[in-house]
């Protein structure tokens, strides 16, 4: 059982995400920054409260850092199906132009 949990937690904090949670998670960022960045700069226009900008900025942070650090499983729908190591180069029958390269 304790192996079993070890397992999972290892999973867990490896931290692997695909190509596409890789852009996903980017677009997300820059999405949520920009967004809180945004709401900062007109609630505290409106307002005239640095410190409530402040605020709003390091909140909007915040939320974006707990949104794309962790490897949530939405960011590993698609993973890639790696070919199996080889034995050697020679094993290896790559052709570039009809010529076998070795």
């Amino acid at each position: 059982m304790a192996d079993a949990f070890l397992e999972s937690a290892r999973d867990v904090l490896e931290g692997q995400i695909d190509f596409e949670g890789q852009r996903l998670a980017e677009l997300l960022s820059t999405a949520m920054l920009a967004t809180a960045g945004f709401l900062s700069f007109v609630v505290g226009y409106m307002t005239q409260n640095i410190q409530l900008t402040l605020w709003i900025g390091l909140i909007g942070a915040a939320l974006t850092l707990l949104a794309v650090v962790p490897p949530w499983p939405s960011f590993n729908k698609n993973p890639i199906d790696w070919l199996p190591p080889q034995q050697g180069v020679s094993q290896l029958n790559i052709e570039v132009d009809g010529k076998k390269v070795r």
